[in-house]
């Protein structure tokens, strides 16, 4: 077991890739906070490991406030004595929505839970890290709308972006302090968030489907965690300020 005696917070656990992510976590002997802010979910996951070699505690809170970011941190640091990695998996679209229809409600929304939530966790999991003298590990949920901007609308775009640069600037800052900060691009995962999108862009779904290439299928929650779990593991201790794209090939086209 990879992560016996670690202790791991997770966001956005309740479903999706963050809920395969918590529980293969927990299976490797990990201690798991797993928050988002459907408690019923996260009680639903953690009896779900009654019977791994690890645990699910659920947090359940809102990661684009900063007291919950930091409270959740401080959570696993009372708990386990120490964090040893962050996951920032939580995450929302945009609709699809380009500039010219954007909303200033849905920017400063998109960017609240997609780069302030993770920005605030960093900075508090840095802090212990380095306050407990752990050679802690940071991994980031991005996109390849982080990577290739133009299939995306502008608020998710500048998000992931954004947390693409700001893994690469964690990663060279604390290289020092023996603190690992990688992030995983992902393309399309069977998940829930597409069912949260209820006023698309025609015209920004529009753009974004011309010349896309269907043919290539969805990926899966494990496709996802199985990369977070190396990335966090020590079987990836050289590994930092990587930007880890796991798309079945969109990119390449």
């Amino acid at each position: 077991m990879r992560f016996e005696g670690k202790c791991v917070v997770v966001t956005g656990a309740s479903s999706g890739m963050g809920r395969k992510i918590a529980l293969d976590f927990a299976k490797e002997g990990a201690t798991v906070v797993a928050v988002a802010r459907r408690k019923e979910r996260l009680d639903e996951i953690a009896a779900e490991t009654e019977e791994f070699a690890g645990k699910i505690l659920p947090y359940p809170g809102d990661v684009s406030k900063e007291e919950v970011c930091n409270g959740m941190v401080d959570y696993a640091v009372e708990t386990c004595g120490k964090l040893d990695v962050l996951v920032n998996n939580a995450g929302i679209m945009d609709e699809f929505t380009p500039i010219g229809e954007m909303s200033n409600d849905l920017y400063e929304r998109v960017m609240a839970v997609n780069l302030n939530g993770p920005i605030y966790a960093m900075r508090r999991a840095v802090q212990v890290m380095i306050e407990k003298g752990t050679k802690g590990n940071i991994v980031n949920v991005a996109s390849i709308g982080g990577v290739r901007g133009c299939r995306a609308g502008i608020a998710y775009t500048a998000s992931k972006h954004a947390i693409v640069g700001a893994t690469k600037n964690t990663a060279y800052m604390y290289t020092a302090n023996g603190i690992r900060c990688n992030v995983v691009c992902p393309g399309g995962v069977e998940t829930e968030v597409m069912n949260s999108q209820k006023n698309i862009s025609q015209f920004g779904m529009g753009r974004i489907m011309a010349g896309l290439d269907t043919s290539i299928p969805q990926g899966q929650p494990e496709d996802i965690s199985s990369a977070v779990l190396y990335i966090a593991s020590d079987d990836a201790k050289f590994m930092t300020g990587a930007e880890i794209v796991i798309d079945g090939g969109v990119s390449c086209n």
